[in-house]
């Protein structure tokens, strides 16, 4: 089997807002093969600029698009494919967007394996560990308490056990964030657990204010108080509290999970596989943490391709807990696949399909494509 085609398709909805909402837009990775199985990965990046990737030619022999190097290769030969496309974007890549796109192109490739030869990613990545997953609804922090209590109360109604409320209001007033993170544990109950997600708003000293209340209060984990860049805040915070910490969704690259590991000792990791180089890298990740003795439970912010592709890495490893689900109102989140993934009291089955077990909308596709 060779490839043949490579394909960036850019999706984008007719009207945006300048909020940390990723399924507004989306980079479609679709890859062809000469045996006419055709997989499908997603990229978590600023759309224009993965595609660029995809599209680049050669230059100076140093430099090579994906596409380039993709076609005529053996998907099956899916860990050297990894290591030609690091190896030949090396000079302009290595972390960053090039990552980001290198992770659709590793997604669509499992997609293909999994359809060659009949079987589900999960079980070509080597595992079968859950049939399914406890979701947590993941949207953003509203503004208002009383707004608080209305959509996690509508959350809970709904089935979930989990919730986690991010950006919007949260980090710059300390106090606020905790009146907002009481409501909303309040609302939910003893028994269903509440994650605050602060986007990178905290000083050190205003984490570790947040971090003994949030603790009184029963949230489960505080995600991503600081940049990513400020590992000795967060070896610091997380050595200071037993509230457990997590981050990781703007990292790429197990180098740098490595030290969110053993250097920032996070409790949670949260690897996105459209940016941290894929399932492949991803999977690496995941055993590193279980190394460790820590969780590794991936972001997903985009469409069912992501969704998809986290159901399997987390069926495929021995130490996660969650499967975000956003619930944000898209179409893009929405229509993308012809069979949406459901939430049965509280949890997502892992496809069985071969591949990653999805199907993707054509209509869609076409309503929301960038194609000249």
């Amino acid at each position: 089997m060779k490839i043949t085609h490579v394909e960036g398709i850019i999706l984008r909805l007719p009207v945006r807002q300048a909020v940390a909402d990723g399924t507004q837009d989306d980079l479609l990775i679709r890859i062809e093969t000469d045996e006419g199985i055709v997989g499908y990965g997603e990229v978590d990046t600023s759309p224009e600029v993965g595609k660029a990737v995809i599209d680049a030619e050669m230059s100076h022999g140093t430099c090579y698009g994906l596409r380039e190097i993709l076609i005529g290769q053996d998907p099956f030969d899916i860990e050297q494919i990894w290591q030609l496309m690091y190896r030949k974007t090396n000079y302009y890549g290595r972390l960053g967007v090039v990552m980001h796109a290198m992770s659709g192109v590793d997604m669509a490739l499992w997609d293909i394996l999994g359809k060659a030869v009949g079987k589900p990613v999960h079980k070509m990545l080597g595992g079968s560990y859950c049939s399914d997953v406890r979701a947590y609804a993941s949207m953003l922090m509203p503004e208002s308490a009383s707004e608080v209590r209305e959509v996690v109360s509508r959350y809970v109604r709904e089935g979930f056990t989990a919730v986690k409320l991010g950006y919007g209001p949260l980090g710059s007033d300390v106090s606020r964030d905790i009146e907002l993170a009481a409501v909303a544990k309040e609302t939910a109950g003893r028994d269903v657990e509440v994650m605050i997600d602060i986007g990178h708003g905290y000083t050190l000293k205003m984490a570790m204010q947040a971090a003994r209340e949030f603790e009184d209060i029963g949230i489960y984990w505080m995600e991503e108080p600081f940049p990513p860049e400020a590992i000795e805040d967060y070896q610091r915070l997380a050595d200071s509290t037993a509230l457990r910490i997590a981050a990781g969704e703007q990292d790429v690259g197990r180098w740098t999970f490595r030290r969110l590991i053993w250097e920032a000792h996070l409790d949670i990791v949260q690897p996105d596989i459209s940016r941290v180089g894929g399932l492949t890298e991803a999977k690496r990740i995941a055993y590193m943490a279980h190394e460790a003795n820590r969780v590794c439970v991936p972001h997903a912010f985009r469409t069912g391709v992501l969704v998809a592709s986290c159901l399997h890495l987390i069926a495929a490893i021995p130490n996660s807990a969650f499967l975000e689900f956003s619930v944000t109102d898209s179409a893009l989140r929405r229509e993308l696949l012809t069979e949406p993934f459901k939430v049965v009291k509280g949890r997502v089955a892992v496809p069985t399909e071969p591949g990653l077990g999805i199907e993707i909308n054509p209509d869609t596709v076409k309503s929301y494509s960038l194609r000249k």
